[in-house]
């Protein structure tokens, strides 16, 4: 199913989704959380890194098409009617 526009606005960017892992693994290095809590954290943990991971996989994709892109073009080869 395809996500709408206000679906993909409310998405976190990168950077929001790095500094929440970031956050959340000082919170679980004070070592003041239960094992439940622990438990729960680790688990938001890995999904942000997948989130993180699937957003560099996204970009590297854009950037491997552009480059794709700009190569085809300077290759083009001309035809002189001399």
């Amino acid at each position: 199913m395809a996500k709408t526009n206000q679906q993909t606005a409310a998405e976190p960017t990168l950077d929001e989704t790095l500094a929440e892992l970031e956050a959340l693994v000082e919170k679980m290095e004070s070592g003041d959380l239960s094992l439940d809590e622990a438990m729960r954290e680790f688990e938001r943990g890995i999904e942000l890194t997948r989130r993180c991971q699937k957003a560099l996989s996204d970009a590297e994709q854009k950037v491997d098409i552009l480059l794709k892109k700009t190569a085809a073009s300077e290759t083009v080869e001309t035809y002189d009617t001399d």
